[in-house]
């Protein structure tokens, strides 16, 4: 296997709501994360993550290529998901050996319109699909059934939710931060029970972006690149009543072969955009007590659709770049009560 580098990374400050087109916010991110980069255009691959769903138009990428400088032409591909798994398709692309560099960037726009109401367009068009169940109704049904299989309480969930939200004040990027008590989040209404309104992640506007580079060529351009030594990802069943929703196998399975248990991990970003979704995910990747979840806040401190997974591999590689972590789990889901699921695991040197 080729060695392959992430040596820069660079994100928007996502906001409840930006009034900046997709290509206004997305132009100075890929911006700032090519200079951090020190390689020069053109790279020998582009690769990003969006939804048509979102922009409301067919082939809406097309359009934040201007972002990326299209001319003169360049070697390009696109993914219908979250941006991480445009960075497993630019892993690939470097793999096979035609390509040394790779530019990988993922955006979306929420705020125009119902994103739990659009979320639901992932689910099967034939038995499902014509409910409208809403994205935060489904994550409900599956935060019950994980309280009544582990006996665990919705103090455990506004726990995650406090912890996320303070960790986030160090984060100049997040949409949610700040010091929230327990008690007081408990005494705040259902929006779909058990769930409250802090144990879903913010609806966010926002973009990042992220440079990859091979072998040699990644130790010459940074200081401290953050390596990928293992990725995978795994896919559960679409059909939501064929799955135990109560645990994540598809993640713990992704984790295996990634080498996650190879040795001692010091951080993981999880995609968790549901508080009970981050016990899911740390039980199967069998991350111990002494492992930092999301420094960064994680989703539920903001949750920019398409680039909020690439962000968690990014903001685990910034701080193997800043040298304040070895070892570092990066986690991004997609779909329904997290059906699609990456795991990526980096070192430094």
């Amino acid at each position: 296997m080729r060695e392959v580098a992430i040596v820069s990374f660079a994100q928007s400050k996502h906001a409840r709501r930006d009034l900046r087109n997709e290509v206004e916010i997305l132009m100075p991110v890929v911006h700032e994360a090519v200079e951090r980069s020190g390689i020069a255009r053109p790279f020998d691959f582009t690769c990003s993550g969006s939804t048509d769903f979102l922009q409301g138009q067919p082939f809406a990428f097309v359009l934040a290529l201007d972002a990326a400088g299209a001319w003169p032409p360049i070697p390009e591909s696109h993914v219908e998901m979250d941006a991480a798994w445009a960075l497993y398709e630019a892993w690939v692309k470097i793999q096979t050996g035609e390509a040394e560099t790779a530019l990988v960037y993922g955006f979306g726009k929420s705020s125009p319109g119902d994103l739990p109401e659009v979320l639901s367009r992932q689910l099967d068009p034939y038995v499902l699909a014509p409910l409208w169940p809403d994205a935060v109704s489904l994550a409900a049904l599956q935060a019950r059934a994980w309280l009544e299989k582990t006996g665990r309480s919705e103090g455990d969930l506004a726990a995650v939710a406090a912890r996320s939200r303070r960790d986030a004040k160090a984060n100049p990027y997040a949409t949610v931060a700040g010091d929230f008590e327990v008690a007081k989040l408990l005494a705040e209404p259902p929006v779909a029970s058990p769930l409250r309104r802090h144990d879903c992640a913010p609806i966010s506007d926002g973009a990042a972006a992220l440079v990859l580079v091979a072998g040699e060529r990644a130790r010459q351009v940074c200081r401290r690149p953050a390596w990928i030594r293992g990725i995978d990802h795994r896919i559960e069943p679409h059909a939501l009543g064929a799955r135990d929703l109560t645990s994540s196998p598809s993640t713990r399975l992704a984790g295996e072969q990634a080498g996650v248990g190879r040795a001692p991990v010091d951080l993981a970003e999880l995609h968790a955009p549901f508080t009970h979704q981050e016990w899911i995910l740390r039980e199967a990747l069998g991350l111990g007590e002494d492992v930092v979840i999301n420094p960064s806040g994680g989703a539920l401190a903001a949750n920019p659709m398409m680039a909020a997974g690439l962000v968690r591999i990014g903001e685990a590689a910034r701080r193997i770049h800043e040298g304040g972590a070895r070892r570092a789990v990066a986690h991004a889901t997609s779909g329904p009560c997290l059906q699609q699921n990456l795991v990526c695991v980096l070192e430094g040197e």
